[in-house]
């Protein structure tokens, strides 16, 4: 029998829930192809390593964009080599797969992500946006009758959302999360330094340095690249605070977003949020300081949840335990054709209730 299975296809990584299991998967979402025969390479860690790093005739390809399909074969391949490494198929049987997606995902996306997911094997796939799984994945109980807050920021989104009684009150997603704030490091270090450097580089400033505050006592650190004016390798050193400076301006942006949603939600909701406070999950919110700086701008408490780069995919494999205890929890109010022509197979847009 299939063991069904839960993905957060995120921009920056995948993680896959296999049911029994846990979380079995978490790798990069990289694919590093031969441009002159289209062939795979390589996929995750291993296409990772390879970014900045290959010759003309060899792309590190990432495959998804704002927390959407932008290379729908490239995704395929992806998700393909990350299911078949789990043995998750059955002899006569297919897995069921819950995939979840930003709020602010379109027609086409969704088709675009159903598409690729049954592709590789799937039974049944579903679809659920990625801030009311987060809260499943971080220990909310979104299913009474009083409200919770969640912003999940990843790679690519940042997902804002109000929920009660199982579903979304209000949302909004921005396309500004960690891939960004990586771009606002390397402009900053270019436009300050002098100095070029690589995603990779980038991203481990963000991991050791990153900061949402200014600090008393700033950690330094040793950064290696090409300078603008000569070309030539160069070592510059920075330190927190100018990491603070670089990712201040994308960090106020998606604080604006967050009062945004708190304007719209009805007086007892926004009531049960002050006295519940607002959970932040996903990888950006590992960054020094972040629950202080949301909480001093939306007036109410702030927790960073215990495992935020585990949230989306354990929240999915919750979800698909909770539709198998209680079939009739699943809604068919929006079926999508899996294909135009057939029209036979439906696909569903899931709700707990």
């Amino acid at each position: 029998m299939a063991t069904d299975i839960g993905i957060d296809l995120g921009t920056a990584n995948v993680l896959i829930y296999v049911q029994g299991k846990g979380i079995v998967l978490n790798e990069p979402s990289v694919v590093a192809i031969d441009t002159n025969t289209n062939k795979v390479l390589a996929v995750g860690s291993e296409a990772y390593r390879m970014v900045g790093r290959t010759p003309s005739n060899i792309r590190a390809i990432r495959p998804l964009k704002d927390g959407v399909i932008s290379d729908f074969d490239v995704t395929q391949e992806m998700l393909s080599y990350f299911i078949g490494k789990l043995s998750v198929k059955g002899f006569m049987s297919k897995p069921n797969i819950m995939i979840c997606a930003p709020t602010n995902i379109t027609e086409i996306e969704r088709k675009a992500i159903i598409q690729a997911a049954e592709q590789v094997g799937g039974g049944k796939v579903y679809l659920e946006y990625e801030p009311k799984v987060a809260a499943i994945g971080a220990g909310l109980d979104i299913f009474k009758p009083q409200g919770n807050m969640v912003i999940d920021m990843g790679g690519g989104t940042s997902d804002i959302a109000v929920l009660s009684l199982g579903d979304i009150v209000a949302s909004r997603s921005v396309r500004l999360a960690g891939d960004k704030m990586n771009a606002d490091i390397s402009s900053y270090i270019k436009d300050h330094h002098g100095l070029i450097i690589g995603e990779h580089t980038a991203e481990q400033i963000k991991i050791e340095l990153g900061t949402a505050l200014p600090v008393d006592d700033p950690k330094k650190m040793d950064v290696r690249g090409r300078d603008v004016a000569t070309g030539m390798p160069k070592q510059i050193e920075t330190d927190e605070n100018e990491i603070e400076a670089a990712l201040h301006d994308t960090l106020q942006e998606i604080v604006k977003a967050s009062i945004s949603v708190l304007e719209t939600v009805p007086p007892e909701l926004a009531s049960d949020i002050i006295d519940r406070g607002i959970m932040l999950t996903g990888g950006t919110s590992l960054l020094h300081g972040i629950d202080q700086l949301f909480s001093s701008h939306l007036k109410v408490p702030v927790v960073v949840s215990e495992d935020p780069l585990d949230n989306v995919a354990k929240g999915a494999g919750e979800m698909l335990e909770r539709m198998q205890k209680n079939p009739s929890s699943t809604s068919t109010d929006l079926d999508i054709d899996s294909s135009e022509d057939e029209g036979k197979k439906k696909h569903h847009w899931f709700f707990s209730k």
